[in-house]
């Protein structure tokens, strides 16, 4: 996958890492698996989740650490 930007697709981002959902329950963003999917950008997720702009950026920062497989 390419680098991860704030303009990511929510569901490019968990085709390539799936994980990613735990990562953001650890955020307390749940909507990705509570039956109503959130398909759209990882910004306009984070910040319909009321997280500020520096946050959205640190969460962009530490999905793209986020290995693409886990064993």
């Amino acid at each position: 996958m390419e680098q991860i930007t704030k303009n990511t697709y929510v569901e490019e981002l968990l085709e390539t890492k799936p994980h990613a959902v735990s990562y953001f329950l650890d955020k307390g963003i749940a909507c990705l698996v509570c039956g109503e999917p959130f398909w759209g950008t990882i910004e306009e997720l984070v910040l319909k989740k009321g997280y500020s702009q520096e946050q959205l950026e640190q969460f962009v920062e530490e999905l793209n650490r986020l290995p693409e497989k886990i064993s």
